[in-house]
């Protein structure tokens, strides 16, 4: 049975179930528990005969035996048990629920739907690929949120072949999501190295990825959709679920793979005696940071800096507002460009991610040993945003929109690039900036742009309405997020004039001015 069908066919089950109530996130939860025993049993059967982690009695013949509502008091029994339970299993069963209301529609998806396939006999690819199908129908369930934590995958694949990790490498996300980074780059490894040794797949398999996750439930779809891949093992986690902003781990990797979420600043709502509500802003304080900041974004850049080895590698998805903030994110910028080699920046088109209002970039860099001179020489920008017009369901992204930018990024040999633009080809999407001229821009801004807008110029070049409809909602929505982080900002005691307007200094940035002038921001 190919993917698609596999996909469908779990798919149009979820459908049955949502008659219940139950939405496409349970759905995916549920089966992700129900295949992880399944599997288990089928390897603790000839000719694999490996000792099942799961205990026998909360096992897959254990339900495979009941019906009924002795079923679901066993399904729910099961849950609870394993999740006590430490390693993967662990990972995968913690704070586990059961989702259905019906017992015959569990024992449907347990006898008719996961029994009769054997999925460890599967190809990683097949149901690997399956699995990954469900996680994007669920990122488009905008209902859901699950949107925040899913990557568009020609974006991943274009990011890993610029990258080209290599056998031995270690490979890490720092906000990993459902995992797509970590597995575009055991695919890569895999299909450019096919070659390697038992110990050398042993090493991939259990020593190579590692990812942290702040939400237990999405760490779970990632562990699953790991070990699916064949990624991970028993005795090894490839995934902590936590912050992994709050301490330096320790580890260091050769290469990082991340898109930190997109978002609002960190802060902890605290409730006072008398029932008053307000928020502390959470700047995160730690001696390997350059700067104090509660932009969680701009900590992820110096977060990803400490975990990288020597010379180690990273690319990491950022919103605009990080190229161009002044205050930490000017120091940040500043230091970056000194202590590392920053040599690419590729300029994301709107319309690629489930979260609306999303302007964002990748940033690829090298860590370097202390010098006196700056690291950063040229930095080469790819600009796939001017003219683009991209929407998730009449015209997504492909993986051979990217072909040009991994071309001009050259991943054979980095240091020999050729511009596409000139003045002879003002048209050209590829050009280089040297570090005089990123310093010295106003607080060191990163926010670079040359092409021209095309529909300014001929009316005839204007997309299509809805596209622009949506890129109207969508730069709305980005300059929302700016007006409340400048809220945030704000002191908490900040009061309003009787008229309504806010109360603004008359030396403010002119952003404040103009945002006070639109009424109080709330």
């Amino acid at each position: 049975m190919n993917t698609a069908t596999i996909v469908q066919k779990l798919w149009n089950y979820c459908n049955v179930l949502r008659d219940d109530g139950m939405s496409y996130g349970d759905y995916v939860e549920q089966l992700t528990y129900l295949l992880f025993l399944k599997m288990a049993d089928e390897r603790s059967r000839p000719p694999y005969n490996q000792k099942s982690p799961v205990l026998e009695g909360y096992d897959w013949p254990s339900l495979m035996s009941r019906d009924g509502d002795e079923l679901f008091d066993h399904y729910r029994h099961v849950l609870t048990m394993l999740g006590y339970e430490r390693g993967l299993l662990g990972l995968i069963f913690a704070k586990a629920q059961n989702k259905f209301q019906d017992p015959a529609k569990l024992r449907r998806l347990i006898v008719d739907l996961i029994d009769k396939e054997s999925w460890v006999s599967m190809s990683a690819d097949v149901k690997g690929d399956a699995y990954e199908g469900l996680l994007e129908k669920n990122a488009q369930d905008t209902k859901s949120g699950a949107g925040q934590y899913f990557t568009p995958r020609p974006l991943i694949q274009a990011i890993v072949d610029a990258m080209a990790p290599k056998p031995g490498e270690t490979i890490s996300d720092p906000a990993c999501g459902t995992g797509g980074f970590l597995l575009a780059a055991h695919d890569y490894v895999v299909k450019h190295h096919p070659h390697q040794t038992r110990d050398e797949r042993r090493k991939l398999k259990e020593e190579t990825f590692k990812g942290w996750e702040l939400v237990q439930a999405t760490a779970r779809l990632c562990a699953m959709n790991m070990l699916l891949h064949g990624i991970g093992s028993q005795d090894f986690e490839p995934v902590v679920v936590g912050d992994s902003l709050a301490a330096d781990p320790g580890d260091r990797f050769d290469v990082i793979l991340t898109n930190p979420p997109f978002g609002k600043k960190s802060s902890t709502t605290i409730v006072g005696e008398e029932g008053k509500v307000s928020k502390e802003r959470d700047s995160i304080e730690r001696g390997d940071f350059w700067t104090t900041t509660s932009n969680k974004q701009l900590n992820f850049v110096q977060h990803v800096k400490t975990l990288l080895k020597q010379n180690g590698r990273a690319a990491l998805v950022l919103p605009d507002n990080v190229l161009f903030e002044g205050g930490a994110g000017e120091t940040i910028r500043r230091k970056l460009l000194q202590e590392c080699d920053v040599h690419t920046l590729l300029r994301l088109p709107t319309g690629l991610f489930y979260a609306q209002g999303v302007k964002a970039n990748v940033l690829f860099f090298d860590k370097k040993p202390a010098s006196e001179t700056p690291w950063t020489k040229k930095l080469w920008i790819y600009d796939l945003r001017t003219n683009k017009h991209f929407t998730l369901k009449t015209n997504p992204l492909q993986r051979g929109d990217l072909d040009e930018f991994v071309r001009c990024y050259n991943p054979e040999n980095r240091h020999q690039r050729t511009a596409t633009w000139s003045d002879e080809n003002p048209e050209g999407r590829w050009r280089a900036y040297d570090y005089a001229d990123l310093i010295n821009r106003d607080k060191a801004s990163l926010d670079i742009f040359w092409l021209k807008d095309e529909s300014l110029a001929d009316s005839d070049k204007l997309p299509a309405p809805e596209v622009i409809a949506r890129e109207i909602v969508e730069d709305l929505e980005a300059a929302l997020e700016q007006f409340r982080l400048i809220a945030e900002d704000l002191p908490p005691e900040t009061a309003s004039p009787p008229d309504g307007r806010a109360d603004t200094p008359p030396d403010a940035p002119d952003g404040d001015r103009q945002a006070a002038r639109a009424g109080t921001i709330r």
